[in-house]
């Protein structure tokens, strides 16, 4: 990332989920970018490594261990990360479950509705927690960044995730269509990515035949890198992208092109 145009200096950002996979490619490019950046993850050590591997590459970061689904960690989040870096400027939500037995999900009709409830708090209210605890600073100064991560499975049946995830995905864009009208007028634009097969641990739960079977149907013919979804996170929360609000951006390589 030494070659990334410095295009967030004097931005400082917010990543949740930053322990691993998305989330700690898109830390590392917006810290390569010039911005300062608090790794938020609900594994502390994972989010201590990403801030190591971000000041080891000689920017400025933090680490906070936060489970997005709970509104305390996340108000305490945000009030930690302002006294130890200053006001926030773009926040990318990004964290998010999918679980999995045996490599695959549970069948609507046999779903415990713990799993439900919890994959629903974490991918979905943790994204309004998120908001809720950083966007009003935004607002008062005037100038923000909202990047949701969405997924391709909120358009479409696909067979290997559970009803829960496509459910919260989907919740996702709406969600992020609203703010984008409510806080337009604040000059915070608002987005989601909707990621398709990426190589991440998350992905790595399923049959291997699974995966290969999406990069035969992607039109690149790969699978996509973390790194590919962190290029478009740079582009919605710089100045460049910053008249571009309310929309939702595969990044599929062409998989379930409508």
């Amino acid at each position: 990332m030494t070659d990334t145009p410095q295009t967030h200096t004097g931005r400082i950002a917010i990543v949740t989920g930053a322990g691993s996979g998305i989330g700690r490619a898109m830390a590392e490019a917006l810290a390569a970018s010039g911005a300062t950046v608090a790794a938020l993850d609900a594994n502390g050590n994972a989010a201590e490594e990403t801030a190591g591997r971000i000041a080891g590459a000689g920017h400025r970061a933090m680490a906070v261990t936060c489970d997005v689904s709970v509104w305390d960690d996340v108000a305490a989040a945000a009030r930690d990360v302002e006294a130890g870096l200053g006001p926030v400027d773009i926040l990318i939500n990004n964290a998010g479950i999918s679980p999995k037995h045996d490599g695959k999900p549970a069948s609507t009709l046999e779903m415990d509705p713990a799993e439900w409830a919890r994959v629903l708090a974490v991918n979905l209210t943790g994204a309004f927690h998120g908001v809720r605890a950083f966007a009003p600073a935004m607002a008062a100064r005037g100038w923000g960044s909202i990047v949701n991560q969405s997924s391709v499975s909120a358009k479409r049946h696909i067979d290997f995730v559970g009803v829960h995830y496509p459910a919260s995905k989907a919740g996702l864009i709406g969600m992020t269509k609203q703010l984008a009208g409510e806080l337009g007028p604040s000059n915070i634009n608002v987005n989601a990515l909707a990621p398709g097969r990426i190589e991440t641990p998350l992905m790595r739960g399923v049959d291997p035949a699974v995966n290969e079977a999406v990069r035969l149907d992607t039109a690149m013919r790969r699978l996509g890198q973390p790194e590919d979804v962190a290029g478009a996170a740079l582009y919605l929360t710089s100045e460049a992208g910053h008249f571009v609000t309310g929309q939702v951006i595969d990044v599929a390589g062409g998989w379930m092109m409508s």
